[in-house]
């Protein structure tokens, strides 16, 4: 073998663990990015799922039965969330019993690849609610006293996601 060849071999080389070397990180990228879009994916369901058992429930404990003539009727600010008594998910009745809700929910996802177990977009999701009364003008504004209007912001975590997921929903309450 000459010089040359010799050469010419070594830079092959070189060019092969090069190409390898960005196969490799390019399959590492993106894997991650299916997890992080996995785990993005199954916090806008939770989020989705709180929102939607929200706008189930009755616009106000004292809306659930009968209608409120005017605001002063309803829930002041100072008392919306759960009543005493009540606990997530299975006594829930009005919108404003979500306010101050925290949930820890432990979603195991796992494939089994090359003889071993591998976590896949799985993990410890962590769910913060908070409802308050707004105006139609400033729904981003929370308002100082009850409104035909609640707001329920949703912020879901997780310690593998990048990301925090948040949603935003209001419930207005209409009487004729």
């Amino acid at each position: 073998m000459t010089t040359g060849q010799t050469f010419l071999a070594l830079g092959a080389m070189a060019l092969l663990s090069t190409a390898s070397l960005s196969v490799y990180r390019s399959y590492n990228t993106t894997y991650e990015q299916i997890i992080q879009s996995k785990l993005g994916i199954t916090a806008v369901s939770l989020a989705s799922s709180i929102t939607e058992e929200a706008m189930g429930k009755a616009f106000d404990k004292k809306t659930d039965d009968t209608t409120a003539g005017s605001t002063s009727a309803l829930t002041p600010v100072a008392s919306l969330g759960m009543d005493v008594g009540e606990y997530y998910p299975d006594s829930l009745n009005d919108f404003d019993d979500f306010n101050n809700l925290n949930i820890t929910k432990v979603i195991k996802d796992s494939v089994f690849s090359r003889g071993k177990w591998i976590k896949y977009g799985g993990g410890t999701f962590n769910i913060k609610c908070k409802v308050v009364y707004v105006l139609p003008g400033t729904p981003d504004i929370a308002a100082t006293s009850q409104t035909y209007n609640k707001k329920l912001s949703v912020q879901v975590t997780c310690p593998e996601m990048k990301d925090t997921i948040r949603s935003s929903i209001i419930f207005s309450y209409w009487y004729f």
